[in-house]
């Protein structure tokens, strides 16, 4: 299995190093049309090479997606940690109940051992 995994992350490696040789070309990525940039009198915008725009791209989609998973969990998350110190409480009660004398023996054993 860990032989497919490898091969597999090769593949995806191989594929991510051919689109990036394929498209080494400088483009111009502008973050607001050239209307409102000479409007407001700022422009940023930045050359870099349409590879990089690609990935950066894919990777800010990532990252916002797994955000956005992040937050519409927390109720799931909040509710798994509130069963989880109810079952803790529950298991401290459990085992305050079945020590009931206090001694630290099974109460089953104790009756047993007296007939």
């Amino acid at each position: 299995m860990k032989t497919l995994r490898y091969a597999f992350w090769g593949l995806v490696a191989l594929c991510l190093v051919l689109v990036g040789l394929a498209n080494t070309e400088v483009v111009l990525l502008r973050a607001m049309p050239p209307a409102l940039a000479s409007l407001l009198g700022i422009s940023p915008d930045i050359e870099i090479p349409l590879f990089m725009a690609i990935f950066l791209g894919v990777g800010v989609g990532l990252f916002i997606g797994f955000l956005w998973e992040w937050i519409r969990e927390h109720k799931n998350r909040a509710e798994g940690r509130a069963k989880a110190r109810e079952a803790a409480q529950l298991r401290r009660e459990l085992d305050r109940l079945k020590d009931m004398d206090g001694d630290g023996k099974d109460d089953v054993l104790q009756l047993v051992e007296r007939t």
